[in-house]
């Protein structure tokens, strides 16, 4: 059984979903047990099953609680989401009780106290997903599933043309100029000048960091990534304005023929016309076989410092975020379980999650645990690197050195 502690002086252990429901001790807000539960989850872009899942949630905690109704708000997970949480953080009026936040974000959030901490024991968590959710010792949320990229292809089309996975990002760059030669009206692979979690296993693989952008290693895989965005793979008239999202809509609309997508990604693409067309490898390194480093993304269920119904906001982040209903959204989404039992059960059943979990197996990286990264994020300080080099306007050398000089200034360094 795992456990979920609301941190104040005197609280006491509050049990998962199967557990009977404590009382959480007051800590801002209030503790209100009936009424109106809010929750704030992201949106998507097919947003359809996700909400059928939730759904179900909602339905089971209403039985289970009566005088209680659960309001579930569908946000845009655009830079527009800072201002949005940065308001509920200061007007309680408009908070929340529970909510779905990036990992990436949770620094800014901690420093602007806009969550209650939460206890996470590492029993089925790993401790990579449980540092996830901490800024400075605190843990401010519950990991709800794990994002990680691999390379979708489209195998009507690799048939066709006699091809094989890439394994090496050589091989994919031959390959993604081989298709889009001999077919036109496709793109070789869809990638975005404004695809960061595109572009940094690039990097990472090259051995550069997002704190060192201008280090020949960084250098290497930013050059990599963008020999991509070219007329005889993705034209960058087209592709260098592509955010991560809408490299996805290429792909599953059938206008690519390879993607850098997310097992989170999986229900959009069998919802598009590459639905059964498309297999998924590891994203390859720069080493014949090797495998590129990915991002290791995710979103957490946080419980807002002024929520107004602390006890019924913890018990629903156990519902939801438990191992029946990460299970559940899996099936749906793609979503990747953080809970160790539900991905090793998942695992043995769906084939699917091989190279994810052969991805990371090989290493995971992540952003910097720290609010500079928002301030790197939202001034698009990547996207306008990658978007420089791919248009012309600067070289892969001027254009680092002017985002390593952007990032030193966001980390307050000279």
């Amino acid at each position: 059984m795992k456990f979920l502690n609301y941190v104040a002086a005197g609280a006491a252990l509050l049990a998962l979903a199967a557990c009977a429901p404590s009382t959480a001790p007051a800590s801002g807000g209030a503790d209100e047990k009936t009424g109106t539960l809010r929750v704030w989850l992201f949106d998507e872009p097919n947003r359809a099953p996700k909400e059928r899942v939730v759904g179900e949630a909602v339905k089971e905690f209403t039985a289970a609680h009566a005088g209680v109704q659960v309001e579930v708000t569908y946000i845009p997970t655009t830079p527009a989401r800072h201002e949005k949480f940065k308001g509920a953080f200061n007007d309680p009026a408009s908070s929340p009780d529970v909510a779905e936040y990036g990992n990436t974000d949770l620094a800014e959030y901690a420093a602007a106290g806009g969550f209650a901490e939460l206890a996470l024991p590492a029993q089925d968590l790993t401790p990579d997903l449980v540092e996830s959710a901490t800024v400075n010792g605190k843990q401010y949320g519950l990991p709800w599933f794990i994002g990680v990229r691999a390379l979708y292809y489209r195998t009507d089309v690799f048939d066709e043309l006699k091809l094989e996975p890439p394994s090496s990002i050589a091989e994919l760059t031959e390959t993604a100029r081989t298709i889009r030669a001999k077919k036109p009206g496709l793109y070789g692979i869809a990638v975005g000048g404004e695809y960061t979690f595109g572009a940094l296993p690039f990097v990472w693989d090259a051995g550069g960091d997002i704190t060192a952008l201008d280090s020949p290693a960084s250098r290497k895989g930013v050059k990599a990534y963008t020999d991509l965005l070219k007329d005889d793979i993705c034209p960058p008239q087209s592709c260098v304005s592509l955010t991560g999202g809408k490299t996805v809509e290429l792909f599953a609309s059938g206008k690519a023929a390879m993607g850098i997508l997310g097992n989170f990604n999986r229900s959009a693409v069998d919802a598009g016309a590459a639905a059964g067309k498309y297999a998924v490898v590891p994203l390859p390194g720069s080493a014949e076989g090797s495998i590129a480093p990915a991002f290791a993304g995710g979103n957490n269920l946080g419980v807002m410092r002024h929520a107004r119904h602390r006890t019924l906001a913890v018990e629903f982040v156990e519902l939801l975020g438990g191992k029946a209903y990460q299970a559940k959204m899996y099936e749906a989404m793609g979503n990747l379980p953080t809970l160790t039992s539900a991905r090793d059960e998942l695992a043995a059943r769906d084939p699917f999650l091989k190279p994810f979990l052969d991805t990371v197996a090989r290493g995971t990286k992540f952003v910097p645990i720290d609010p500079a990264w928002v301030k790197i994020d939202n001034g698009k300080v990547i996207p306008t690197m990658l978007q420089k080099i791919a248009t012309g306007q600067a070289t892969v050398d001027a254009a680092t050195t002017e985002a390593a000089a952007a990032v030193k200034t966001a980390f307050g360094r000279s």
